[in-house]
């Protein structure tokens, strides 16, 4: 086969799956949310946000994502930084700390939601303690910093792992040479991990981070398990217009705010963790 033709063949299935299955839905949705009966519209672009929900679907959403992919990076950064210095059994300890990958999201919140019910892990163990004398139910409206407590933790269980493989194969690019000449110059750990392995990271960095606020915005099924109508979020709203009032269109438009904040936040991480032109490793 021709050498200049192979590389288009390879790419080719890539190519038509993205097509069918990515590019062909979007034009779809994009169509539903821009067009009514009537032709070319925004209306339901108009529906949406002034919606009640709309503005606490948005902060919370924001509010989570706030919360948890600060505490996801530096979690995973510390996962990393330790196993890379392992010099046994990092296998077995990375394969433990990334079973969470394997679990739904849906799984995930039932798992925290054995955890906070008023018939869950907590409860049983402050009844123990004397702590309470009656069960307390924590996923309630009349504690809404537990329920988003709750939702935080399951979440940052739940995808801390997405981010530490990522970081782990970025550490592992990083050479060790530098290392060496850093601690011959009686760099400590803290200036070695600030000036070789930050820095070092900065491609792998953008990939974590992206992927990561990218599914945040997209949070659901944890929100369904452990918060229900208790804390709108922006995908939560979309399942509700498109399944519980059957209003496709509407569905559409909010996906498409979702694919926009998603985009807005994406250029902002590749621009303040843009790599140099012709930087290497």
């Amino acid at each position: 086969m021709n050498a200049r033709i192979l590389p288009y063949v390879l790419i080719l299935p890539v190519t038509l799956f993205l097509c069918l299955f990515f590019l062909y839905p979007f034009v779809l949705v994009s169509k539903q949310a821009f067009s009514t009966g009537a032709g070319f519209t925004l209306d339901n672009f108009r529906e949406v946000v002034s919606y009640w929900k709309f503005p606490i679907s948005m902060q919370n959403t924001l509010l989570l994502a706030a919360a948890v992919v600060p505490v996801q990076l530096a979690l995973a950064l510390l996962m990393a930084t330790m196993v890379n210095k392992m010099q046994k059994g990092r296998d077995i300890v990375l394969y433990i700390w990334t079973i969470p990958l394997g679990i739904s999201d849906l799984a995930a919140g039932i798992i925290w939601l054995a955890i906070f019910e008023q018939s869950g892990f907590l409860n049983s163990m402050m009844s123990g303690l004397g702590i309470v004398d009656q069960p307390v139910n924590f996923l309630s409206y009349q504690h809404p910093g537990v329920v988003f407590l709750a939702i935080a933790l399951a979440e940052i269980w739940r995808a801390t792992a997405i981010m530490l493989v990522i970081l782990v194969a970025g550490i592992g690019l990083i050479p060790k040479e530098y290392y060496e000449a850093a601690e011959v110059f009686g760099a400590s750990p803290w200036k070695r991990f600030t000036r070789i392995t930050l820095p070092m990271l900065r491609p792998s960095l953008q990939t974590a981070l992206v992927l990561r606020v990218i599914l945040a915005f997209e949070i659901f099924a944890v929100v369904a398990a452990l918060g229900g109508t208790l804390f709108p979020v922006l995908m939560g709203e979309t399942y509700a217009y498109q399944f519980d009032l059957l209003n496709s269109g509407a569905a559409a438009a909010m996906a498409l705010i979702i694919l926009g904040i998603s985009i807005a936040f994406t250029l902002v991480i590749l621009r303040v963790l843009r790599v140099p032109k012709g930087a290497t490793i």
